[in-house]
């Protein structure tokens, strides 16, 4: 039997190393300006919106403070941030539903 589950093994193909989704969600974060706060490998955040990027690294550009360019290699996550105006937005439209409606 353990033969044959090996064997099923050796047959699957692995996943494919690049689907083209990272550039273009990097593209999408880009152009919007969306705030970001990305998780380093060593536990570290920092926060700020991708300016540029390109296979190896990124470009945070951040407020107040002077910019980032990081190796994609020490990225654990990137996790988009309410921005301000967004936040208030939707605040809003909280307020300004009908009391028997779903907010």
């Amino acid at each position: 039997m353990a033969i044959l589950s090996s064997a099923r093994r050796r047959q699957k193909s692995p996943p494919p190393g690049d689907t083209g989704q990272e550039a273009l969600y990097l593209r999408f974060l880009s152009d919007k300006q969306v705030p970001v706060a990305v998780k380093m490998r060593d536990g570290e955040t920092v926060t700020g919106w991708i300016e540029y990027f390109d296979d190896r690294m990124i470009r945070l550009t951040r407020e107040g403070k002077p910019n980032l360019f990081i190796y994609k290699h020490q990225i654990r996550t990137i996790t988009e941030q309410a921005s301000r105006h967004g936040a208030r937005a939707r605040q809003a439209r909280k307020e300004a539903a009908p009391e028997g409606e779903a907010k």
